[in-house]
C-alpha cells in the first residue's frame, strides 16, 4: 500500500505557506490529505486523528502551526509517524516563536522542523522519507535532484558568458 501523506494546518490562514508542500508532493505524485486540526481549540480532533493516522494510510505528517506552534507536539504525543514541524511565519517575533516551539520537543517526542515558511522542505522530506520503502519515489526523487543541479549549471553558463562579455 502507497502510504500518504498528512498536511494537517492549525488554521486555514495557513495555507497560503502550506500550499508550498502541497505542490511539491502533487508534483512527486505522492498521496496526500490535507486538514485544519487545532491543538489548542479541537484538541480532542487531533488526538482522534493523531492515534488513527497510520491505520488510515499515512507515513508521514507535516504539521504547519504559527504562534504557540503546538500543533506538530501534540500529534507525535499521540502517534509514532515521523512528523514534521512547519513553523509559520504568523506573529510579531516573526515566526520564531513557532519555530523554537517546534524545535524545542521534550526527550521521546520528536519532531522534525523545517525552516520558517518551509513548506516546499517539509514536503521534500516527507517524501524522502517515503521514499524509503518505495523505489519509484526514490527515483522522482533522484530526478529532482538531478534537474535542480542541471538548473544550477545552466545558471553558471550563463554567468560565465555574461562575465566574458564585461
Amino acid at each position: 500500500m502507497t502510504r500518504k501523506v498528512a498536511v494537517i494546518m492549525g488554521s486555514d490562514s495557513d495555507l497560503s505557506v502550506v500550499a508550498g508542500a502541497i505542490e511539491q508532493l502533487k508534483e512527486f505524485g505522492v498521496p496526500f490529505e490535507a486538514r485544519v486540526i487545532s491543538a489548542h481549540r479541537t484538541p480532542t480532533q487531533a488526538e482522534n486523528f493523531a492515534r488513527g493516522a497510520a491505520d488510515a494510510g499515512f507515513g508521514v505528517i507535516i504539521a504547519a502551526a504559527g504562534k504557540a506552534a503546538h500543533l506538530g507536539g501534540v500529534i507525535a504525543a499521540y502517534t509514532t509517524l515521523p512528523i514534521i514541524g512547519l513553523p509559520i511565519k504568523s506573529s510579531a517575533l516573526d515566526g520564531l516563536d513557532s519555530l523554537l516551539s517546534i524545535v524545542q520537543m521534550p526527550p521521546g517526542i520528536p519532531v522534525a522542523t523545517v525552516a520558517i515558511d518551509g513548506a516546499q522542505n517539509a514536503a521534500i522530506l516527507a517524501a524522502q522519507i517515503l521514499a524509503l520503502s518505495d523505489a519509484a519515489l526514490a527515483e522522482t526523487l533522484k530526478a529532482h535532484k538531478a534537474a535542480m543541479a542541471a538548473k544550477v549549471l545552466e545558471k553558471d553558463r550563463k554567468l560565465q558568458e555574461e562575465v566574458g562579455k564585461l
